[in-house]
């Protein structure tokens, strides 16, 4: 029976901790910008993985950056584009709140560009649901989430010159 309790209060511990990482993640409309586009503070406040941001990076289902951008340190995965900025060094280039407004939503930083927000749910103009030729839903979903946002970022972080 005591080891069934202490099961019980381990479980309940890991759910209250992992509640409380959900909890303080920050929905796209309550993100804040500064006035050069800048997001100072974390989406999740946990950490960001370079090793799962490399793999968002180069996840056409996901962020798919290198469909745009060149990235050495990628360079096993195919098809690097030339649309967007190299990324090597851009971690030494911007700072992490730079890196963090641009892939939450570049517009705010880069006026006129055509890279994607990754961390936008709504303001879209025209929004479709997929190929139905329907209006899209009032809100709709985000590219990535706040924790592949924090991830993507603290692998550019990584690209030093």
């Amino acid at each position: 029976m005591k080891l069934f309790r202490t099961v019980l209060v381990g479980v309940g511990l890991a759910c209250a901790a992992t509640n409380a990482v959900q909890a303080a993640e920050t929905a796209p409309s309550n993100v804040t910008h500064d006035d050069y586009g800048s997001v100072a503070a974390s989406l999740t406040g946990v950490a960001g993985d370079p090793a799962r941001g490399a793999a968002v990076m180069t996840d056409r289902g996901l962020g798919n950056c290198i469909a745009c951008h060149e990235v050495t340190a990628l360079k096993d995965a195919p098809w690097h584009g030339e649309v967007g900025p190299v990324l090597d060094g851009a971690g030494s280039r911007w700072t992490e709140a730079d890196l963090r407004g641009i892939v939450v939503n570049s517009k705010m930083v880069f006026d006129g560009t055509i890279m994607p927000a990754y961390y936008k749910n709504s303001g879209y103009v025209r929004p479709g649901d997929l190929y139905t030729g329907k209006a899209g839903p009032a809100e709709m979903p985000t590219i990535l989430s706040a924790q592949q946002v924090e991830d993507v970022v603290a692998f550019l972080l990584t690209l030093q010159d």
